[in-house]
């Protein structure tokens, strides 16, 4: 059964009661999140933040790929924002494959080729989030003045532990 009719409900009773459609494009406290897109995570709450304060891009494993800095770019150099935070998290799904058993698992049921697909398993979860600090900071189109900060969520306590 589709959960359409069950978000389109959700949807009317949240729009009946919103009232910040004045709300700039701008993000008000003008941060960019980088996260994963593990159903346990919710950023806005765990970094309580209401509509309008920061831009948010999820991904597996909440990893700087190329989509992830496309994101990045466009939120510091169009839309004003002057930080950016990467949080990965414990237990992520992340964790428990291989770039090759993630292609494989493509191409044994499709018959497809997935070797041009860069799944970004995690090993280390701390490392991966040094990784992808890096891989922001020495992206040629985000200035090196940038504040970069790296966290690690842990989906059981909703703690941050901020990655060195």
């Amino acid at each position: 059964m589709s959960v359409v009719p069950e978000i389109l409900a959700a949807n009317e009773r949240y729009a009946a009661a919103f009232t910040n459609g004045d709300l700039p494009l701008p993000p008000r406290r003008r941060f960019a999140v980088l996260t994963g897109m593990d159903a346990r995570i919710d950023p806005a709450k765990i970094l309580g933040l209401e509509e309008g304060d920061a831009h948010l891009s999820r991904n597996a494993g909440g990893r700087a790929s190329h989509d992830a800095l496309r994101s990045a770019i466009v939120s510091e150099q169009l839309l004003g924002t002057s930080e950016i935070i990467v949080i990965h998290h414990t237990d992520c799904g992340m964790l428990t494959s291989t770039d090759e058993d993630l292609r494989r698992r493509v191409r044994e049921p499709f018959g497809l080729d997935a070797s041009e697909w860069a799944i970004m398993p995690l090993g280390d979860v701390e490392q991966s989030v040094r990784d992808d600090v890096a891989r922001i900071r020495t992206c040629p189109f985000i200035p090196v003045d940038i504040p970069i900060a790296g966290f690690l969520h842990d989906v059981r306590t909703k703690r941050l532990h901020q990655v060195v």
